[in-house]
């Protein structure tokens, strides 16, 4: 066993999260970083393909508190699946998640490049892990990150399925957003990935 990893990610509104690496026996590769490779705080550019763990940093502000990691959970029935943190840092480390770009020629993340998040998981929902951004809800008017997205195939049958890193301030902080480049005809609205409170959950 290696030692873990770490990448600062922020999910709007004002809460710094984490990537750590999940190690194995087998280390990650060496792979010459660029100005563009999205880093963990050891400085190791995200490889392509390793397992990795999003956490809040709790150095970060917040105006929601800290909470724990990211999982899966059904929100008004049992399948689909959506994204939600958890309540509390202690809870859980979350789920397992692997970053797929565009691009299958990259060895690394890179930033501003389109990619798709999956957890690394098995649920009793016969559909994918992968992350997508569902269609606007009719109660609440918000749209969730949920399961049930495609991995690869871009264009505008998968255009919910794309996401982005971008850096976020100085500190080697970074965030999640949903503006996807992979179909130049479809108009999309660009926003931050972020975490709102609802009936005591954090989605």
């Amino acid at each position: 066993m290696g030692t873990t990893n770490y990448l600062k990610l922020l999910l709007i509104p004002q809460i710094l999260f984490s990537l750590s690496y999940l190690t194995t026996s087998q280390q990650p590769a060496t792979t010459p970083i660029t100005t563009t490779s999205v880093l963990d705080t050891d400085g190791r550019a995200l490889q392509i393909g390793l397992k990795y763990t999003i956490l809040p940093n709790q150095n970060g502000t917040s105006t929601t508190g800290g909470g724990g990691g990211l999982v899966l959970a059904a929100k008004n029935r049992p399948c689909p699946l959506y994204v939600m943190q958890e309540n509390f840092e202690s809870s859980s480390n979350g789920l397992p998640t692997r970053f797929i770009p565009v691009d299958n020629k990259q060895q690394v993340i890179n930033l501003s490049t389109d990619l798709n998040i999956v957890f690394f998981a098995a649920t009793i929902c016969v559909q994918s892990t992968a992350w997508k951004v569902s269609g606007m809800d009719e109660i609440t008017g918000r749209r969730y990150v949920m399961s049930g997205g495609m991995t690869g195939r871009p264009g505008l049958e998968t255009i919910s399925n794309w996401f982005r890193i971008e850096m976020y301030g100085n500190n080697g902080s970074y965030k999640i957003v949903f503006c996807p480049g992979v179909c130049s005809n479809c108009k999309v609205v660009c926003g931050n990935v972020g975490v709102f409170n609802e009936n005591g959950k954090r989605w």
